[in-house]
């Protein structure tokens, strides 16, 4: 019942976002206010970056995100910087991402960065990338911290990103 009112939901904020907007002012949010700023020290044009969206997105081949439990799925997929449109698909059933369908960039701007690198702007992209589901809630909230973002912290470390560059859906 929790999933169908969920899905509702999103549907109703995305139709007419000024509900969005209410909603979001008095929603109970977790608030962390440990994360520290760390300023960029490499040039954007020597830099390597590592995607990680929100969007639900992953490899046709992957097991898809658990739309079946209401408090979502806390786990990641990885998508190598070789990826193709082709090779991907969404699983979020909790926002409208038809326009996403027809380019994954809107919500994974992989293409994009590969063009800024080729340009010359940035200095490259990590071999991996990274894809949660967005709908992230109750029970799974400790998962995710506890257990599945340390994880991926390790990837990150063993892959050196002078920056990760994060895109919600």
């Amino acid at each position: 019942m929790k999933e169908r009112i969920d899905i509702l939901l999103a549907r109703v904020f995305t139709g007419a976002p000024i509900l969005g907007r209410l909603w979001a002012k008095f929603a109970r949010m977790p608030v962390n206010t440990d994360v520290p700023w760390t300023p960029m020290r490499t040039p954007m044009q020597q830099s390597r970056v590592c995607l990680i969206t929100t969007a639900g997105l992953h490899l046709k081949a992957d097991t898809p995100f658990n739309m079946t439990d209401p408090d979502g799925d806390p786990t990641y997929r990885i998508i190598p910087a070789t990826s193709r449109q082709a090779e991907l698909t969404i699983t979020h059933d909790y926002y409208d991402h038809r326009d996403a369908d027809r380019d994954y960039n809107i919500v994974f701007p992989l293409d994009r960065l590969r063009e800024l690198v080729a340009n010359r702007y940035l200095g490259g992209l990590t071999p991996q990338h990274y894809s949660f589901m967005g709908h992230i809630d109750g029970k799974h909230l400790e998962t995710l911290e506890r257990d599945i973002l340390p994880a991926l912290l390790q990837l990150l470390r063993s892959e050196a990103p002078d920056f990760a560059f994060l895109t919600p859906a």
